[in-house]
């Protein structure tokens, strides 16, 4: 539910919260249970009406971090600031947050209205106006009518919504939500990425989202922070994150890539000439290697191409001869894995689509990617 924030007056709940939300400002933030660093010196900046996301595994820390925003846990070290105020010891219901939990967190006793209307009565928002902005969240989330009803009588989906409207109903500028489609089947949660987004546009307000789903990430974030082992391996908007990854976690976690290990040739003009498996590869280069360096090569599997399919260019700068060790049609695409005589595997797909010829187990062929799509990123 929406934690609470007693510094609002009582009429703040009926006014819009304008046309942006709250900066947050994550400093040098520490977080140990006993012996462990469960969040180590993290710190980001979030803009005003910005819509970020932690991604990570499970145990990157995104969740403690999420949970110190919102007050639920106390830093070990490290300061936290929404709009320039510290609030790092402010306690949940002095933050003017609202938080959206996995679980929804409705109270089953409670009927639609009585669960969005309880933020409200909290702040001794008067009654009339408590039943205006429960209609008026009713309509922004698309549920007008379903008042009268209790969290049994609704979907998953339709739970989500009330969730939603509950944490919104008192105009916060800031909104936490911790993976709160992660209970609910594909298709409506393909469906609810887009309409939160669709709320966040419309409302304003700051997002602070918490996944471990890197394609909702993905089609929902503005930027997007990758944690993993309790700290930031990037911060960057999703192109950003999945055409130059920085090292092999980013590359790895988010999307599918394929990594060669290989030794630094030369580098030259941001193009670095890695050998690879009896092969050369040019890539875009990594700061600080230099020639016999180790270093790791990065490629999509959508990157690579058969030379003579519509998406392959005869002129592309890299070329690995391959055996086709699997083919698996998987309907828009075919999935291959391919491995170089020195035994590296790698994957490409290839869209489905009229004219461009399968290949078989066995198949001798030749594959090519770009230099552009081909990076050195850190080994870790």
């Amino acid at each position: 539910m929406a934690t609470e924030a007693a510094t609002q007056p009582a009429g703040a709940a009926t006014q819009s919260a304008g046309p942006s939300g709250a900066t947050v400002r994550i400093h040098h933030l520490d977080k140990r249970f006993d012996a462990v660093a469960a969040v180590q010196d993290v710190s980001f900046d979030i803009e005003a009406g910005e819509f970020i996301t932690m991604l990570g595994p499970s145990g990157s820390g995104k969740t403690t971090t999420l949970m110190m925003i919102a007050g639920f846990e106390i830093p070990t070290s490290g300061e936290i600031y929404i709009d320039s105020s510290p609030v790092a010891t402010v306690p949940p219901f002095r933050r003017n947050i609202g938080m959206v939990f996995q679980n929804y967190a409705l109270f089953p006793h409670m009927t639609v209205a009585e669960n969005i209307a309880f933020p409200l009565k909290m702040r001794k928002v008067d009654k009339a106006t408590i039943q205006r902005r429960v209609h008026e969240v009713l309509e922004i989330v698309k549920l007008p009518g379903y008042d009268r009803r209790y969290p049994r009588q609704l979907s998953g989906g339709q739970q989500q919504r009330i969730a939603l409207a509950r944490a919104i109903v008192f105009n916060p500028r800031v909104l936490l939500m911790d993976e709160p489609l992660g209970a609910l089947d594909k298709k409506l949660r393909e469906e609810l990425q887009l309409e939160i987004r669709r709320l966040h546009q419309d409302l304003g307000i700051t997002f602070i989202y918490v996944t471990h789903d890197q394609e909702e990430a993905l089609i929902m974030s503005d930027r997007i922070v990758v944690m993993n082992n309790g700290r930031v391996e990037q911060i960057g908007d999703p192109i950003d994150l999945y055409d130059r990854p920085r090292n092999r976690f980013v590359a790895s976690f988010i999307g599918e890539s394929n990594f060669f290990d290989g030794v630094v040739v030369e580098s030259a003009n941001g193009v670095q000439t890695i050998r690879v498996d009896g092969a050369t590869l040019k890539a875009i280069s990594l700061d600080g290697l230099q020639a016999g360096d180790p270093a790791v090569v990065a490629i999509r599997p959508e990157k690579l191409a058969f030379p003579g399919q519509p998406s392959a260019d005869d002129a592309a700068e890299n070329v690995l001869d391959v055996t086709v060790v699997e083919a698996t049609f998987v309907g828009d695409m075919r999935r291959y894995i391919l491995a170089t005589d020195a035994g590296t595997q790698m994957v490409l797909r290839q869209q489905q689509r009229f004219g461009v010829p399968a290949h078989d187990p066995g198949e001798r062929v030749r594959i090519v990617c770009h230099v552009e799509d081909t990076r050195v990123v850190a080994a870790q």
